[in-house]
């Protein structure tokens, strides 16, 4: 039992006697880097020290300021109603389109906003009549069935399937008539 504590205090002694080897040199490894032999340093130092200052740059003169008068007093104005009704009159008898929205019908809600801001996000079964589930911009759900209208382009609801809603809209052709365009509004995951 003697021999073998005498064994362990042994390794013990070797071990503090390699990390008292070790730190010696890993500090005389970093003190080897602390010279006094800083002449490139100085010499540096001493250039910039030496080299003339740039001047500061003058600042601009300001331009001065130059009166526009305005000339197309006399001129028509751009913004005159009656100017511009009476060129859509013009388009109007240009065009031969039998489309137009229903301009007697009563506004639903969901036609205030854009088609692009609703979002369908179920369906709905209730008596054997499916309806769709359309959340708007401020987060409300509103059920709507074939027939009802929806979006700024007077959409009317055709069909509703589990995943999409079908409709087809009225837009301008862009000669002051109307022409039909079918949109899909996809279930929103």
């Amino acid at each position: 039992m003697a021999a073998k504590a005498r064994d362990i205090r042994n390794r013990r002694s070797a071990m503090k006697w390699a990390r008292s080897i070790c730190l010696l040199a890993v500090t005389g490894t970093l003190l080897t880097g602390c010279g006094k032999n800083m002449y490139d340093l100085e010499q540096y130092v001493d250039e910039v020290k030496s080299r003339k200052p740039a001047g500061i740059e003058s600042v601009p003169q300001p331009k001065p300021y130059v009166k526009f008068e305005y000339q197309a007093a006399n001129r028509r104005d751009p913004f005159d109603a009656s100017v511009l009704a009476a060129s859509d009159l013009v388009i109007n008898k240009r065009t031969t389109s039998e489309i137009y929205p229903n301009a007697n019908r009563p506004i639903e809600f969901l036609e205030s906003f854009p088609l692009d801001t609703l979002r369908m996000v179920g369906t709905m079964e209730q008596e054997e009549q499916l309806w769709a589930l359309i959340q708007t911009p401020d987060t409300t759900i509103q059920r709507v069935s074939p027939g009802n209208h929806l979006g700024q382009n007077y959409g009317k609801i055709n069909a509703i399937s589990e995943y999409s809603i079908d409709l087809t809209e009225i837009i301008p052709d862009g000669f002051g008539g109307w022409r039909k365009r079918n949109q899909t509004i996809a279930l929103s995951e």
